[in-house]
C-alpha cells in the first residue's frame, strides 16, 4: 500500500471522531431558554437563546427554563389561631428572572420555592383565625406571597401568584357552621317578620284613623268584612242594627249609671 493510503486510513477515525465532537459541542437554545456557561468550573456567561457552541471537557451549559412554573403545594395541616385544624391546599406561581442567581445561589430553586412556600402557609394561616382564613382567603394568599417574594427575590426567582385551592375542615366543625348558619337564618327571618307586622300596623293605624272621619266609609268596610268571612253563603248569619246601636247603648249605660 501507498503511503497516502495508510495515512488516509489512519487518518480517517481521527476526523470521525473530531466531527462527532463538533457535532456534539453544537448546542440550541430555545427562545423560553436560558443558559449558563461554565468553563473549567468557573462561571462565564449567560447564553442568550439561539445556536451557540459547547467545548468538550472544558466547557458546561446548564439551561434555565424561563417560563412561569406551576408548582402545586400538597396538602398541610394547619392549627389556626383559634386551636382549629385546618387541611390547606396552595399552588404557587413564579418565573426565573436571573438565571445565573438561580444557579449560582441556590442548589434547587424548584424544590426551594416549594418548601419555603409551604413553610409560609404554616406561618400565615397558624396566625390567623378560622373566620379570618375562610373569607379573605386572598389576603391570606397575598401574606404568603410576600414572605416567599422576599427571599426567593436574593435567588433571581419573582413569585407571580399564590392562590389557596381548598380549605378542608373537620366533620364537626363543618356541623357546627352548619347550625350556626341555620340559626342566622332563623334570626333574619324573625326581624323581617317584625319589621312587615310593624309596617303592617302602621298603615293599619292611618287606615283606622282615614275610615273613623266618615261613618259611611266604616260600614261600606264593615259590609266587607262580613262577605270575605266564608265563600259559602249558607255559612254565614247576618244581624242587622240599627246604625246608632252604638250610640243608644252609651246613652243606655249612662242613664243606669246616674239611677
Amino acid at each position: 500500500m501507498a503511503l497516502e493510503e495508510i495515512l488516509g486510513l489512519c487518518l480517517l477515525p481521527v476526523v470521525f471522531v473530531i466531527g462527532l465532537m463538533i457535532l456534539g459541542s453544537i448546542r440550541v437554545l430555545y427562545q423560553y431558554q436560558k443558559g449558563i456557561m461554565f468553563q473549567l468550573g468557573k462561571y462565564v456567561r449567560t447564553v442568550e437563546p439561539g445556536v451557540t457552541i459547547v467545548l468538550p471537557m472544558i466547557q458546561e451549559l446548564r439551561v434555565v427554563d424561563m417560563r412561569i412554573t406551576t408548582a402545586d403545594i400538597p396538602k398541610q395541616e394547619v392549627i389556626t389561631k383559634d386551636n382549629i385544624p385546618v387541611l390547606v391546599n396552595t399552588v404557587v406561581y413564579y418565573k426565573v428572572e436571573k438565571p445565573d442567581a438561580a444557579v449560582l445561589k441556590i442548589q434547587n430553586f424548584d424544590f426551594a420555592v416549594r418548601q419555603y412556600t409551604q413553610a409560609a402557609l404554616r406561618d400565615v394561616v397558624g396566625n390567623s383565625e378560622l373566620d379570618f382564613v375562610l373569607t379573605e382567603r386572598e389576603k391570606v394568599a397575598q401574606g404568603i406571597k410576600k414572605i416567599v417574594d422576599a427571599e426567593t427575590n436574593e435567588w433571581g426567582v419573582d413569585i407571580s401568584a399564590i392562590k389557596i385551592q381548598e380549605i378542608e375542615l373537620p366533620s364537626e366543625m363543618k356541623r357546627a357552621m352548619a347550625k350556626q348558619a341555620e340559626a342566622e337564618r332563623e334570626r333574619r327571618a324573625v326581624v323581617i317578620s317584625s319589621e312587615g307586622e310593624l309596617q303592617a300596623s302602621l298603615n293599619l293605624m292611618k287606615a283606622a284613623e282615614n275610615l273613623a272621619k266618615s261613618d259611611g266609609a266604616l260600614h261600606l268596610r264593615t259590609l266587607q268584612t262580613i262577605r270575605d268571612i266564608a265563600a259559602d253563603p249558607s255559612e254565614k248569619i247576618v244581624l242587622f242594627l240599627p246604625s246608632d246601636y252604638g250610640r243608644l247603648v252609651s246613652s243606655l249605660v249612662s242613664k243606669k249609671k246616674e239611677s
